[in-house]
């Protein structure tokens, strides 16, 4: 690993609070691995960006391998991160440049807003399931494959559990918004909510879910709602990056899902890009304006 550089690329948020909770995670992960060698830089809204990042890491090192420290691949990960590393090639010719993918939306993480629903669940005194929304919450992305990542995880939180609502909402960009969905959970019957941001540090959107809350809470005085944290210093995180880590020497390349990807070069030269896992955005009047996992009346109960 001497010859080794981790980078670790965050997105960046104009609350440094988030950006510096980045850096404290990077210093509890080089507690972890002494010997190696971690650098960390942002995509944006942060002193030391991608260009500078990939700088720094690339000094003294035959190989950097670049760690996307962001749950799901949209624009900046598709588009920006590729891009960035391609021109450090052309500046250090002598070092070879990886790049892993992203956090993604994989058991790892499920086990993460898995453990904190549990958490919410125990400080509402464990209410009965069936009448207990779930709100998954997450930014939102103008990538409709970045989306259905999110909606995945609804899916296997309904399935893994007895709550007869497991509903999706975003904070920004795309719908529905967290306000609609606990106005439909609450008038199909639902006395408590809980609420999971998907998301790993605090930052801007963080704080204006917490504001949210307190807006909810005086609409419906007859609701409990119990609201998650961000989770970026959860065990499982951690866990996480050791194995794309530990990994890395397994990958051929390492390449993002579009690091080379024959869409993305020619939408570079037109300075377009249409993208996603199918190559195709849609944008939010595409998107259903509810994205809910709800049981039947009469269930079949689990053994």
């Amino acid at each position: 690993m001497n010859d080794t550089s981790f980078l670790l690329v965050g997105h960046g948020s104009r609350n440094r609070e988030g950006n510096k909770e980045i850096l404290r995670f990077a210093d509890q992960w080089r507690e972890r691995h002494p010997a190696w060698r971690i650098e960390v830089c942002f995509i944006e809204h942060a002193e030391v960006l991608l260009n500078e990042g990939l700088d720094r890491a690339a000094q003294n090192a035959r190989r950097v391998i670049a760690l996307p420290f962001i749950l799901n691949a949209a624009g900046h990960v598709k588009m920006e991160l590729p891009a960035a590393i391609n021109a450090a090639r052309l500046r250090h010719p002598g070092v070879h440049f990886d790049c892993m993918r992203h956090l993604g939306m994989g058991r790892e993480i499920f086990a993460v807003l898995k453990g904190q629903l549990d958490s919410l669940m125990k400080h509402l005194d464990m209410p009965d399931p069936r009448t207990t929304g779930v709100i998954l919450l997450g930014r939102g992305s103008s990538d409709s494959g970045a989306n259905g990542e999110l909606a995945k995880m609804a899916r296997w939180l309904f399935e893994d559990g007895d709550h007869d609502l497991v509903d999706l909402a975003f904070t920004s960009i795309t719908w529905p918004r967290l306000e609609t969905v606990v106005q439909r959970q609450v008038r199909l019957g639902m006395k408590q909510i809980c609420i999971v941001p998907v998301y790993l540090f605090t930052g801007v959107l963080i704080e204006r879910i917490k504001a949210q809350l307190v807006r909810l809470q005086g609409q419906y005085p007859q609701t409990a709602f119990a609201l998650g944290t961000h989770f970026g210093f959860d065990a499982g995180i951690f866990d996480l990056l050791d194995a794309k880590a530990a990994g890395h020497e397994m990958t051929e390349g390492g390449l993002l899902e579009c690091d080379g990807c024959k869409y993305r070069l020619a939408a570079e030269e037109e300075h377009l890009h249409d993208h996603s896992h199918t190559h195709m955005h849609h944008g939010a009047e595409d998107h259903a304006h509810t994205h809910t996992q709800t049981r039947p009346t009469q269930p079949t109960r689990k053994p």
